[in-house]
């Protein structure tokens, strides 16, 4: 959420951003209500004072019921103004919700991801003497996974990994988990149940309900990323910038109905409704150049995890009208899936500066003065599972079916070299 006062200041930037990311918000409806409600409080602030005034000249009045009935008349408008003035603030906080963040000026312009502009590509695709299978087949052919059980214990896009494969996706959560703690980053394991208060906090409501699935007798939902969670974990608190930045390694498992995905992927391990995701974050200082520097860190990692995976990616600079509402800079990984011939997204590289800690009340004060400011935030995926196990499954397959264990994995199974078909 952007800051009103800024909005007023700067109407004409605000419409850009709605225009460059193809949205569509009244800002000069808003800044009307904005008006309202600011004038009605003044209002409200003189009809208080006049009643105050009244009943403090009652006990001294020689006729007092003039005096009382005039004094309720007003107690009554003013609840009627009071009224009006909650309906009108529903409104604007509906509206502000919906304002986006200032794309940054370097971002590419465009409308959609057909848009997005590859700016790194590393590695190369794996050359195959034979037939090479998908991962599904892989997974099949070796007894690695369960669709058709999982299905009928939970419904589509289910899955159920076993034997080494099951043992391949939790050394993955590890290498991951080592990889950020080396760069300084805290290993945390966040609650996937969360508020209706922290999905505000990051953004995803209240436009992105239909992704979400919703736990009503308990007041509570799932979320799809950790992000959510760390985001408002400091709400509410007030930080030391001594404190800042904070880099948390988010661990847990996420959940997404992936509404509107149906026909895509329906089968195998892109595209599932739950899965298990280590997520880099950052709480940093109040800094557009402390969030850049903390944005190419976090994509860096993104891209020494893939290379020590030797996996063959492109870096994607997205386009304004790609990045969604709340950033100001976004760049997607996307890794070779050979089955498919193309690149698919694994990584997702995101900057908000203070969007996301307005909404969460997310501050700190600055050193040697009483200055309170928002903090910046930025989030980044570090390993998602199972989606990028389908690459690596079908870029380290073998002619007989077998698949290779990259090699910056292996200690974590134990030396194992090769996965094993499961009994």
């Amino acid at each position: 959420m952007l800051d009103i006062k800024f909005i007023r200041e700067n109407p004409e930037i605000i419409k850009n951003a709605i225009r460059v990311k193809k949205m569509n918000v009244d800002i000069d409806n808003l800044l009307k209500i904005d008006e309202q409600i600011r004038a009605l409080k003044t209002e409200i602030q003189n009809q208080i004072a006049e009643k105050n005034r009244i009943s403090k000249s009652i006990p001294t009045a020689t006729d007092r019921a003039p005096l009382i009935a005039e004094s309720k008349k007003i107690g009554d408008a003013v609840v009627e103004s009071e009224n009006k003035l909650r309906e009108l603030e529903q409104t604007f906080m509906d509206i502000m919700y919906s304002v986006p963040n200032i794309p940054a000026d370097d971002a590419p312009l465009g409308n959609d991801e057909h848009d997005n502009i590859v700016i790194k590509t590393v590695g190369k695709k794996p050359e195959f003497k034979f037939e090479p299978l998908d991962h599904i087949q892989l997974l099949e052919k070796n007894n690695w996974a369960d669709f058709t059980g999982a299905a009928n214990v939970s419904g589509s896009r289910a899955y159920a990994l076993r034997g080494d494969v099951a043992r391949l996706e939790m050394a993955l959560w590890m290498f991951a988990m080592d990889k950020l703690n080396k760069h300084g980053f805290t290993p945390i394991t966040v609650p996937s149940m969360v508020r209706e208060g922290a999905l505000y906090g990051t953004g995803m409501f209240p436009g992105s309900r239909d992704e979400i699935y919703q736990l009503p007798n308990d007041d509570l939902y799932l979320a799809g990323t950790a992000e959510v969670a760390l985001t408002s974990l400091h709400s509410g608190q007030m930080l030391t910038e001594n404190q800042l930045p904070i880099l948390y390694a988010g661990f847990s498992p996420c959940f997404r109905r992936e509404a509107g995905s149906y026909g895509r992927d329906v089968r195998g391990l892109i595209r599932v409704h739950q899965f298990m995701k280590v997520e880099q974050f950052v709480i940093c200082k109040n800094d557009p150049d402390e969030s850049r520097k903390w944005h190419t860190a976090l994509l860096n990692i993104t891209m020494e995890i893939l290379d020590d995976l030797n996996l063959h990616y492109q870096v994607v600079d997205c386009c304004t009208g790609d990045m969604g509402q709340g950033k100001v800079r976004m760049n997607d990984v996307n890794t070779w899936l050979p089955s498919q011939n193309t690149f698919r997204e694994t990584h997702s590289c995101s900057t908000f500066h203070e969007y996301q800690s307005r909404r969460a009340d997310l501050r700190y004060r600055e050193n040697g003065s009483n200055d309170v400011k928002f903090c910046h935030t930025l989030n980044n995926t570090a390993v998602a599972t199972p989606r990028i196990l389908a690459n690596i499954l079908e870029n380290y397959q073998n002619a007989d079916g077998s698949v290779t264990v990259p090699e910056i994995l292996r200690p974590y199974l134990g030396g194992l070299e090769t996965l094993t078909p499961a009994k």
